[in-house]
């Protein structure tokens, strides 16, 4: 009973505060949220129940052991996080909705009252995220819409286990459980670049961690081709999104920056097909490079990979000890933005220098 008024006061709460224009948008997302929460049923109880599908229920004893292995061995807190489970009968949780200018790199934003500000804005409905990109994109604006399998709600409710990702390969479930719970253990507001790389960093590093602790030099060695790949890819998208920047900054006119713009997403098309060729025809990017790239979507990149460089200088630099990182973190989250940015973003941009350079041996 007192979770479920909770559950309304802040449904309440959410409603009062928004304002007349975003009522709608706030509706849906309580709605939403109060939906999914309603339908949980505790992991226990699946286990204990003879009809579990078999799948189901070795997926979910995994999640219970990536639990415990997140407690006990990354510091991180559960604290009753991904201990039920929704079948919510579709394929995302919510859709998100990004934008940026059509000749910007300035990602638009959006303010809730629990997260602060964030660059994108979710719906529970496929229909209503496109339905308001359709809005952004009569303003002349780059949009992506993106469906997400997971989110955090920091602590605030204990988020369960949904059908959207619980049968993700194992290396890709820990990865996730690892990054969700990292939001719990230091997220700041206004900031999603710093919180995302480091839920990055943790989950990076917790997967090799859990993959070691399994004694399968198999699927260690496949994890670190996949990091590999995916360094890659980042490092990619983010030298084609730099000369973006330097286009716009640019004293060209706005139509031949539109010109060059296309120019410069093409080219980052043709190098993805050629690194798809080097690792022989396969690539987990094929669906994101089949989107109109635009500043929206190559600004989600940034968001989850941007200080990841920094941050793992640090932790490396805190001999990979994870209390020391934490609080490492936790100094920089006291800091101003402008303060904390600037040390990680030149931190970030000496190591992509020395990790370029080629190796000598």
């Amino acid at each position: 009973m007192k979770q479920h008024l909770r559950y309304l006061s802040l449904a309440t709460l959410l409603f009062v505060l928004s304002g007349c224009s975003s009522i709608s948008y706030y509706q849906q997302a309580a709605a939403g949220h109060l939906s999914l929460m309603s339908q949980r049923q505790s992991i226990d109880k699946h286990l204990a129940n003879p009809a579990t599908p078999k799948r189901l229920r070795n997926q979910l004893k995994k999640i219970t052991a990536l639990r415990h292995f997140a407690e006990q061995e990354l510091v991180l807190r559960s604290n009753g996080q991904y201990s039920s489970y929704v079948d919510l009968k579709r394929p995302y949780v919510v859709w998100n909705v990004f934008a940026a200018p059509e000749l910007s790199l300035q990602s638009k934003s959006w303010c809730y009252l629990i997260v602060g500000c964030a660059g994108y804005r979710g719906y529970y409905s496929q229909q209503d995220a496109h339905k308001y990109a359709k809005k952004l994109q009569a303003k002349n604006m780059d949009v992506y819409v993106a469906g997400i399998t997971a989110y955090s709600t920091l602590g605030w409710f204990n988020d369960p286990v949904l059908n959207t990702f619980v049968y993700k390969s194992d290396t890709q479930l820990a990865k996730l459980i690892f990054h969700e719970l990292a939001h719990q253990r230091l997220y700041v507001k206004n900031d999603s670049v710093f919180n995302e790389s480091f839920a990055t960093v943790i989950a990076h590093e917790g997967v090799k961690r859990w993959l070691l602790s399994q004694n399968d030099p198999n699927s260690y060695e496949q994890f670190l081709q996949e990091q590999h790949r995916e360094k890659v890819f980042v490092d990619l998208v983010l030298n084609y999104r730099q000369q973006l920047a330097t286009l716009y900054d640019s004293d060209l006119n706005d139509d031949l920056k539109r010109i060059e713009k296309i120019r410069i997403t093409n080219a980052l098309r043709h190098d993805h097909q050629q690194l798809k060729m080097d690792w022989g025809g396969q690539s987990n990017y094929d669906s994101w490079f089949e989107k109109d790239l635009n500043n929206a979507q190559l600004n989600t990149v940034a968001t989850y990979h941007d200080l990841v460089p920094a941050l793992q200088t640090l932790l490396a630099k805190d001999q990979y000890d994870l209390n020391a990182f934490y609080r490492t973190c936790q100094t920089l989250a006291d800091q101003t933005t402008e303060i904390r940015n600037n040390y990680l973003s030149d931190l970030s941009s000496v190591q992509r220098a020395i990790d370029s350079q080629p190796s000598t041996f």
